[in-house]
């Protein structure tokens, strides 16, 4: 799991451990694990956010880790194209490629610790495919995308899109070093990851060595949840249980803590985990497929303007991943 890694961690910056007088330590509310399924064109997929209550996940709608799949020569698939509105999308790549394109004219490879966070606002055409070389290759595939929803007053606003790579995001170490912490959105102690969002939110991928354990600070008023990509160990003071595919949703305070197992599987020896959070939104939801909006009638419209042509059928018509003559459908 490359990501962004560096070989020496002690001369990162420190995430200072809270004094324990004057934090509160957030209990862990519910463990749950993410059932697999099949996105876009048949890739394997965690839902990570399966079983859990909207209300618990506000602002987050919507979260797919995508593998970790090792695909023969001939395998890797991507996605066709399909709109969105209502909503931004973020896709980190952790290992392998994926290149995309939008009916704005967005667009790039992510891989290797990279993100592409769109927005889609007000409606967008995209596509996800894997790069062709890849697909003649063969190799490791695995990210993920979350679905971040809008509040009402931006969920018309004109799509837009921000290209992050890896080494942009801020990167920290946890008192001893044995943690590594990507700030990819948000502040965490005080250092701030290059994503700029909408709605408030703080996104961290953490790296913990076996044995090692990392107390974050976090904002009273985000929610806060954990998932783990790989590896094990635990979450909260209490310690629960915490196993690759599985979510921690916090309780309240304004301190966090996630340890990794000192006796690892040998496949993967680190606890390698999604820690998020954001200002709930507290507005009415309405979510159909590829639509997140207020109202049942909004999200009517949007299938409206989807099927009349009306998001970007046009522009995406003109670019190279559709082929002369086919019909976006």
């Amino acid at each position: 799991m490359p990501a962004v890694t560096v070989e020496n961690t002690l001369l990162l910056p420190r995430v200072t451990e809270p004094d324990p007088v004057g934090s509160e330590q957030r209990p862990v509310r519910t463990v749950t694990t993410a059932p697999r399924g099949y996105e876009g064109e048949g890739f394997p997929v965690h839902r990570a956010f399966a079983e859990v209550s909207p209300r618990l996940l506000d602002p987050f709608v919507h979260m797919d880790q995508m593998g970790e799949v090792e695909y023969a020569p001939g395998e890797p698939k991507g996605t066709a194209w399909h709109p969105h509105r209502g909503f931004e999308t973020v896709t980190y790549m952790i290992d392998g490629r994926m290149e995309h394109q939008d009916s704005h004219g967005g667009g790039g490879t992510i891989t290797d610790g990279a993100t592409q966070w769109m927005t889609a606002g007000s409606g967008i055409l995209h596509i996800e495919t894997p790069p062709e070389e890849l697909v003649v290759s063969g190799g490791l595939f695995h990210g993920v995308q979350l679905w971040v929803n809008l509040p009402r007053a931006h969920k018309w606003n004109p799509p837009r899109y921000q290209s992050i790579d890896g080494p942009e995001a801020a990167l920290l170490s946890s008192p001893d070093g044995g943690a590594l912490v990507r700030v990819i959105a948000g502040y965490v102690a005080g250092h701030r990851g290059p994503g700029s969002t909408f709605t408030p939110i703080t996104l961290v991928h953490a790296t913990l060595s076996p044995g090692a354990r990392l107390v974050l600070p976090w904002r009273p008023d985000f929610n806060a949840l954990a998932y783990a990509l790989s590896g094990r160990g635990t979450a909260g003071a209490e310690r629960r249980p915490l196993d690759a595919h599985q979510l921690a949703v916090f309780g309240a305070g304004d301190t966090l803590t996630l340890e990794a197992t000192a006796q690892p599987d040998s496949r993967t020896p680190d606890l390698d985990v999604l820690v998020l959070g954001g200002r709930p939104i507290r507005e009415p939801v309405a979510h159909f497929g590829p639509f997140v909006m207020n109202t049942k009638a909004e999200v009517l419209q949007a299938i409206e303007d989807f099927d009349k042509g009306r998001l970007g059928f046009e522009q995406a018509s003109r670019m190279p991943h559709t082929a002369p003559g086919e019909e976006l459908t």
